[in-house]
């Protein structure tokens, strides 16, 4: 049986991942590699539509591909690569806008929450434009399956849309790729605002447990973790949304159910358990930092994997393109 296609991409915005970024999704790319032709990317040129510090955007590039094999993407099971490594992105991405309506791109909710927080006149062209090159970054490849959290909902529909536009017109070019929503899996909230999703985006950083933060700066984080009324460790999401967080993160990373770890704890206090879910956190990504960070201490070997994973990436991105340029009519 031929296997399926799945790319996905994700952002160099962040020194380090987070645990809802790994629960959410990135456990689940490395799940994908099983049975599945699998092709991620750090999408470098998408992080270029913020403010760009160079030196900082270069770290956080090397720094996402070392968190990414060291969470478990192989780079012999997986193409991995650096978005910007292949110039047929940007080429197809041109091609993209040139097919795509100024209303549909107008109506792309994340353009409209992400402007509305500066003005519409001082937002980046690029950030009009992005899921124009998002959809070349997909068509590019062929892929079945785009493994995505139900906000992409509205670039893969894009995506599909824009592809059979240029099928119809121009002849059979690209693949009508499915979104494949990411299952909703361990919802991860702040440490500080148990109501609110993990998120780089929040606050403050003392509620992020970050993959690459000392054993000792996620211990104290837990144990300074928001906690709810009365002593008892069990979980009801409205009435202790401190304590049932701290269970769901405790039962993503040590495999005990949500039952087990309430009867485990039953007549124990909040401080006993708190020390438990920090330590299983600590042990779960210790390996994952302390690997991380050997790779990137031999940063010629690291880059040399993502040319690697680049060549790969560009002998599927030049036929696609090459195809594409030829039923434009553009001479070859």
């Amino acid at each position: 049986m031929t296997k399926k296609r799945v790319l996905s991409g994700i952002q160099p915005t962040s020194d380090s991942f987070h645990l809802g970024n790994y629960l959410g999704a990135l456990k689940q790319w490395v799940e994908l590699q099983s049975g599945n032709d699998a092709f991620y990317c750090i999408v470098d040129l998408h992080a270029l539509t913020g403010d760009i510090d160079p030196a900082l955007l270069r770290k956080r590039t090397l720094s996402s591909a070392a968190q990414l094999i060291a969470l478990g993407i192989s780079p012999e099971k997986s193409t991995l690569f650096v978005q910007s490594h292949v110039a047929e992105h940007n080429q197809l991405g041109w091609i993209m806008e040139c097919i795509a309506g100024f209303g549909e791109a107008n109506r792309m909710t994340q353009f409209k929450d992400k402007s509305a927080k500066g003005g519409a006149d001082t937002a980046r062209v690029g950030l009009f434009t992005y899921p124009m090159l998002q959809a070349a970054d997909i068509l590019l490849y062929q892929a079945d399956q785009v493994p995505v959290g139900e906000d992409q909902r509205q670039h893969i529909e894009l995506t599909r849309d824009l592809a059979i536009r240029f099928n119809t017109k121009f002849g059979d070019t690209f693949k009508i790729p499915e979104g494949y929503i990411l299952k909703s899996g361990s919802k991860i909230y702040d440490l500080q605002e148990p109501t609110n999703k993990m998120s780089k985006s929040a606050g403050s950083v003392a509620g992020v447990l970050e993959v690459m933060d000392t054993p000792e700066a996620n211990t104290k984080k837990i144990k300074s973790a928001t906690t709810d009324a009365g002593r008892e460790v069990t979980f009801d999401e409205k009435g202790k949304p401190g304590i049932s967080n701290l269970l769901t993160i405790h039962s993503a990373l040590s495999g005990k159910s949500v039952s087990e770890l309430e009867n485990e704890f039953a007549g124990k206090g909040y401080g006993d358990f708190k020390g438990a879910v920090a330590e299983v956190v600590v042990e779960y990504l210790r390996p994952i930092r302390t690997q991380a960070l050997e790779l990137l201490q031999d940063e010629a070997h690291l880059i040399k994997v993502l040319h690697d994973g680049a060549d790969k990436a560009r002998a599927v991105a030049s036929a696609t393109l090459a195809q594409t340029y030829k039923n434009l009519g553009l001479v070859l």
